[in-house]
């Protein structure tokens, strides 16, 4: 277990390819203390390369070929960026961002990879589909087969080794599948695989001719439409899926950033340093001056160890190290079927034996990404107080609503404060705000904070603050003011003012969003980040959890099992099946969006609401129900559950918190155990709202939800009886 050292510098990786999967992969066997890495990427996975005409062959599940980057990212200690690079600001040394403001950096380096698309080509943005970024490209593969076309007309763009290997694979994939299909390969030069021995060429020729793929050389593409590419000498070939394979292309942003560049990629020398000793390069984006060589992934997965080292040497005065690349290197190229063809130093072999060896190439890479090493937890003293193993318990402790005080422990800490003495204070605890009278109407007036479940200040500062505001909104009120609460961990003057900067920006423009001002709090410094808000709302008059009436639709506003996901994140859990940064991708999409819009729908009409946090649904609708004096019927198949939440359940999966809300529904939830109710429990980060509406108008508000953009269900009604929830099970 990596000691918490303060945060001194910041190494930021732009992109997650193999060589940034690498290097973090190794920063968390040997972290630098004082430095912080940070790792920006587009999306949560990166594929890997080398598996890529398997998965489009149909030979490897889509999680076997990912890199979880956010797996990766908590096994090394990194933060985790899900952002798009847009140029760097060297005189500033910040990374330019699309979605949000730069990012500062004391040693970046690139590994962004390349595209293969035609932009320039009309048609082909919309028609098209470019190898390059792979992720893209195994998406749009996959919803393609499908399709199950009887007659499938496939146009590949690019008679390379990849174009080749591709074209087959789609072939083999296509015909397994029952179809008749139709694949071109167009090359634009005299012929095919210009690039490789002529034993292998001859080889690959001839699968090709097998496989029954057509081959057009001589001409370039000039456009496409939803059903056929046209070619230069005025040829048009039918096409229900475009694949461009032609070329590298560079990121078109690294020509604003200064750099020096060779044809749009950047240059780089022996240590990996471009022309700014402070960024370095890596990968396909990178073009080695002292040895130039092709695109190829095996010089990426090569680099890894020398721009580990030098990235440290960079921040404490190391000598760096050189890279010089082998001449050649052995290519298989697969066949479509399992099998394949090598070719180095001109000389060629194939067959399925050369498919083994492949496959055991690459899942030994995979591996490295699979079950990570298990970091040791510090031993307990041996003199240590009995019952300190139980009370620590066996996974550690949850951040975010997982991580406040169980429902049993709270209420009997609560049960000695006093009734409000003052008669402008209307109610105070056992709702989700206290009400204050104001001129007009009430105030009310909440406080929430979150222990730091991610390493991104912005990201976990709107949390926090949604988070803060469901509270506001569940009682129908309008934000109108907020305190800030932060505890800072340990940094440096510069590193503490620029996270502190991050997370009031951060807070300032989310509660700006929703209609109210930050106003100032306080800030401190601790253990680690712990983000808090004090918010004031305005209403006409407080909707409570009180109110509802049998027959009322129950309404909720967003899938559950954001605790589970994220346990299951601090865990770095490997579940085959499930690629677990997609589900974490997920959650945080659902804890960042806003309950504003949909509390303005709800609130109007609502007989009693909540907001669905960190007792999970089960205890906070329980809580409604002790309030309103009724039960409740829900139907199981109803209930939205995040991606990856009931198969991270159904494995054990949980938060810390659950067995405290779990001890809160004893004899009230009627429901077998099972993942459903586990997840019932799990206590939610950002959750939505929970509602009980007249029944005779949840379709017309359920419309008006989905239209504002919340994937909102009638999960079940009120009913009369004592306050319990009976969860009705399909006997399908």
């Amino acid at each position: 277990m990596q000691a918490d050292y303060p945060v001194m510098r910041d190494v930021v990786l732009v992109g997650g390819g193999h060589a940034h999967a690498l290097v973090a992969r190794m920063w968390a066997m040997a972290p630098l203390p004082g430095a912080r890495l940070t790792l920006i990427n587009p999306g949560p996975v990166a594929p890997y390369t080398g598996m890529l005409p398997g998965l489009i062959g149909g030979h490897y599940r889509r999680d076997e070929i990912m890199i979880d980057l956010v797996r990766l990212a908590r096994f090394a200690g990194a933060r985790l960026i899900l952002d798009r690079a847009a140029g760097i600001d060297t005189a500033a040394r910040q990374i330019v961002l699309h979605d949000r403001p730069p990012l500062p950096y004391d040693v970046a380096s690139l590994d962004i990879g390349i595209g293969s698309d035609l932009p320039d080509l009309p048609g082909f943005a919309r028609h098209a589909t470019a190898a390059k970024p792979l992720g893209d490209y195994a998406l749009a593969w996959e919803a393609f087969v499908a399709r199950r076309l009887a007659y499938p007309r496939v146009v590949v763009v690019g008679g390379g080794v990849g174009g080749v290997e591709l074209a087959l694979a789609s072939a083999y994939r296509l015909r397994a599948g029952g179809a008749q299909p139709k694949i071109t390969l167009v090359e634009r030069a005299a012929e095919i695989l210009p690039h490789i021995g002529a034993g292998a060429r001859r080889s690959l020729l001839d699968h090709l001719a097998k496989a029954g793929v057509a081959i057009v050389t001589g001409e370039t593409p000039v456009g496409a439409t939803a059903t056929e590419v046209a070619l230069t000498n005025g040829q048009t070939l039918g096409a229900d899926f475009v694949l461009t394979v032609a070329g590298s292309r560079p990121q078109g942003w690294l020509g604003e950033t200064g750099l020096a560049l060779e044809r749009g990629f950047v240059t780089v020398g022996p240590t990996l340093q471009t022309s700014d000793p402070q960024v370095f390069a890596s990968g396909d984006c990178a073009h080695m001056t002292h040895a130039p060589r092709p695109k190829a992934g095996v010089f990426a997965v090569r680099q890894a160890p020398v721009l580990f080292h030098n990235l440290r040497a960079a921040l404490t005065g190391a000598p760096l190290r050189t890279y010089h690349p082998q001449r050649d290197y052995l290519k298989l190229v697969s066949t479509g079927d399992k099998a394949a063809v090598a070719d180095k130093f001109g000389l060629r072999a194939g067959g399925p034996w050369l498919w083994r060896l492949k496959d055991r190439i690459d899942r030994k890479f995979m591996a490295m990404f699979g079950d990570f090493p298990a970091m040791p937890a510090p031993a307990l003293p041996a003199n240590a107080v009995p019952g300190l193993a139980e009370v620590i318990g066996p996974k550690p402790l949850c951040g975010g609503c997982g991580a406040k005080l169980g429902g049993p422990a709270l209420a009997g800490a609560l049960a000695a404060l006093p009734q409000p003495a003052r008669a402008d204070v209307l109610s105070g605890r056992g709702d989700d705000a206290a009400i204050l009278r104001a001129q007009g109407g009430v105030q009310v007036i909440t406080t929430d904070h979150l222990r730091r479940f991610t390493h991104d200040p912005r990201l976990m500062a709107r949390i926090a603050a949604l988070h803060a505001l469901g509270d506001i909104w569940a009682m129908g009120a309008a934000p109108q003011a907020a305190l800030t609460q932060v505890i800072l961990p340990r940094m440096s003057d510069t590193k503490s003012a620029e996270t502190l900067a991050e997370v009031m920006a951060e807070a300032a423009a989310t509660f700006a969003e929703a209609g109210a001002d930050v106003v100032g709090g306080h800030s401190s410094v601790g253990g680690e980040l712990t983000i808090g808000f004090t918010v004031t709302g305005l209403a006409r008059r407080a909707l409570t959890k009180g109110g509802a009436q049998p027959g009322d639709a129950l309404i909720l506003t967003k899938a559950i099992g954001t605790g589970t996901i994220m346990a299951a994140e601090m865990a770095v859990v490997h579940l085959p099946g499930l690629i677990l940064g997609e589900a974490v991708a997920a959650a945080l999409t659902s804890m960042t969006q806003s309950s504003g819009p949909a509390a303005a729908v709800l609130a109007p009409v609502a007989r009693a609401m909540t907001d669905v946090t960190g007792f999970g649904l089960a205890g906070h609708l329980l809580e409604m129900l002790d309030a309103s004096g009724c039960g409740a019927q829900v139907q199981a198949a109803t209930i939205p559950l995040l991606p990856g939440a009931m198969k991270l359940a159904a494995a054990g999966e949980s938060s810390s918190l659950a067995p405290a809300n779990r001890a809160l529904t004893v004899g009230r939830l009627m429901l077998p155990e099972g993942p459903l109710r586990a997840l019932l429990h799990d206590p939610q980060t950002g959750g939505g709202l929970l509602a009980a509406v007249p029944a005779e108008q949840a379709e017309e508000i359920l419309e008006r939800l989905r239209a504002a953009g919340y994937d909102a269900v009638r999960i079940g009604q009120v009913v009369a009886g004592p306050p319990r929830i009976e969860v009705i099970q399909s006997n399908d």
